[in-house]
Formats: structure tokens, sequence, C-alpha cells
């Protein structure tokens, strides 16, 4: 039996799920001055500046993008056969007492966002630390939760989320593939 795929989102929906994102944002920091959009490589990085041109178009507070590698900060480099490109994280605006707003495609069981956050502690102290993603997969390993969501799901074990940004895809889909059984 080959592998299964169904949309989770289209690219409607997903349009629709960033707009509320920035809105939820805009609406959780009232009074700052600026906040800081933090894209996780590879994904989170689109879905920031996603999130920001909706912010702007609000008329949120002001909004600085950076962008953070984790690679380097994986627990799981070991199972990989071949290495993950390393893009660097580029923050290049001041951390130390903004908020700032990590930004991912997908949590799943939190071992990415683990990393995601030592990696940001790199560059200061910030205020407060929230996280935005586009869909919150439940089945956490580590007790971290999403601040903001435009969607949750429970899936099945044999079930990934994929999600697929124009900028680096080619095409916005948001799907759920469920894996054949192995033979």
């Amino acid at each position: 039996m080959p592998d299964q795929v169904r949309t989770l989102l289209t690219k409607a929906q997903m349009a629709d799920g960033v707009r509320a994102l920035a809105e939820s944002i805009v609406a959780a920091n009232p009074g700052a001055g600026s906040i800081g959009l933090v894209g996780v490589f590879t994904r989170g990085v689109p879905l920031a500046k996603r999130i920001a041109a909706e912010m702007e178009k609000i008329g949120g507070p002001k909004v600085l993008i950076g962008t953070i590698d984790i690679t380097q900060y994986r627990d799981d480099l070991n199972t990989f056969q071949m290495l993950p490109k390393l893009e660097g994280s580029d923050i290049a605006f001041d951390i130390d007492d903004l908020n700032v707003v990590l930004c991912d495609e997908v949590i799943y069981t939190g071992r990415s966002v683990r990393a995601a956050l030592d990696e940001l502690m790199n560059f200061g102290r910030p205020k407060r630390v929230q996280l935005a993603v586009l869909v919150d997969r439940c089945g956490r390993e580590f007790p971290v939760q999403p601040d903001f969501s435009a969607l949750k799901v429970t899936l099945a074990p044999d079930e990934r989320v994929a999600v697929r940004f124009e900028e680096v895809d080619g095409q916005d889909a948001c799907t759920v593939q469920t894996q054949a059984p192995a033979r």
C-alpha cells in the first residue's frame, strides 16, 4: 500500500491561519513598541515573514524579523543519514528586554522548540518568549506548548504533518501523510 496524503489546510485556510496568528500576537502584546519575530529554519522563516506582513496590515507594533538555525542544538543529529545544511542564525536586532515570538510551522514533540530556545539565548535575554505555530500536533515529549496556533490536530503515530510554503517549496500546502507499513 503506497503512502496516503490528505489535505489538512488549503492555501486559503493557511492564509486565514496566518492572519489569525498575527491578530492573536498583536492582541497578546498590548503596548509593545516592537516585537521580534524569529523564524526557525526552514519553514518557520516564511511563516514569520507572513505573520509580520499581516501584523503590518492591521497596524500592530513595529516588527523585527530574525532567523534561527537549530541544527547544532538538535538532539537527533546522529539519526540523520544526511546532515542538514547549516543556515546560520541571523538576529540583527537587540533581543534584550524585547518580546520575541518564535515561529515554526509545526510543533510536535517540543524538541525543536527546546533547541530554538537554546540558540535564542545566545543572542541575549528577551523580556518574554512566545511560540507561534501554524499546526499544533499533539504528542509532546517536552513540556512546551504554543502560545498561538492556527490548527490543533491529533494524529496516529504513522502520520506526519507536512507544511509547504511557496517561498521554499514552490506551493502552499498543509497535508497529513500516512506512511505505508514496512514489509
